[in-house]
């Protein structure tokens, strides 16, 4: 069977920069598809037709971050389905806000306006490397049992994880940061090594990434028992999962 090229969606209003990333990211081996605005992009990234959605956060009408909220809640003109698509978004340069409330609907990660389309490219391998379970560290070891941690259980090679029995709707980013912590459980992992093996690049100073994804895992883990959060963060050293 032939290989198929991963299939990006880019969704943004500017036709110009669209016109120019997606010639370049065809010819870095990608299969593009292009909308316009978010109505018509939500609609795309709900076909499950793609890889992964490009979303820049500023375009008229409906903005970035409202696309992303419907593309996780599922909600088209027409009805359909919560996607767990990997989301990559364009964020302008220097808007913490904008990348805080991408982060916390969802997304896996952001890439800064302006970018080149080298960068960009880098970024979607990454992604889809991460979110199809490809990578190195994360992969190593992997089989078919489960990683148990207390009432949590992972799957690494299926991408599925379980609390108590019941199923866990994670983000692709949200899924390697918790199988990063489950191997490691009871030992702190620092955000550095999380960012490079769970997202694919490096700490940037003052980045927050990290700590809104460990915020929203916290939330979809609940509590211990005792009332203590199944996440710890450990002074200057990053997170722990706790055995329990």
């Amino acid at each position: 069977m032939a290989h198929m090229n991963p299939k990006v969606l880019l969704v943004d209003d500017d036709v110009e920069l669209t016109g120019m990333l997606s010639e370049y990211l065809a010819a870095d081996g990608f299969d593009v598809s292009v909308a316009h605005n978010g109505e018509s992009g939500v609609h795309e990234a709900l076909s499950g037709e793609h890889a992964i959605v490009v979303l820049d956060v500023m375009m008229l009408g409906m903005t970035g971050i409202e696309a992303l909220g419907r593309i996780r809640a599922g909600t088209t003109a027409n009805g359909g389905v919560g996607s767990g698509i990997p989301v990559l978004m364009l964020t302008a340069r220097g808007d913490d806000t904008d990348r805080v409330v991408g982060l916390e609907l969802g997304a896996d990660d952001y890439v800064p306006k302006p970018c080149t389309p080298r960068e960009l490219a880098a970024r979607i391998r990454a992604i889809l490397r991460r979110s199809q379970g490809q990578t190195g560290a994360i992969a190593a070891g992997a089989s078919d049992g489960a990683i148990a941690v207390g009432e949590l259980s992972i799957w690494p090679e299926q991408r599925r994880a379980e609390l108590g029995g019941k199923s866990l709707e994670l983000t692709s980013t949200e899924f390697n940061l918790l199988e990063m912590l489950a191997r490691n459980a009871g030992q702190a992992v620092s955000k550095t090594h999380l960012s490079e093996e769970a997202m694919g690049r490096p700490l940037a100073r003052f980045d927050r990434s990290i700590d809104v994804h460990m915020s929203s895992i916290r939330h979809k883990l609940g509590v211990l028992p005792d009332g203590r959060s199944c996440i710890q963060t450990v002074y200057r050293k990053g997170y722990q999962l706790i055995r329990s």
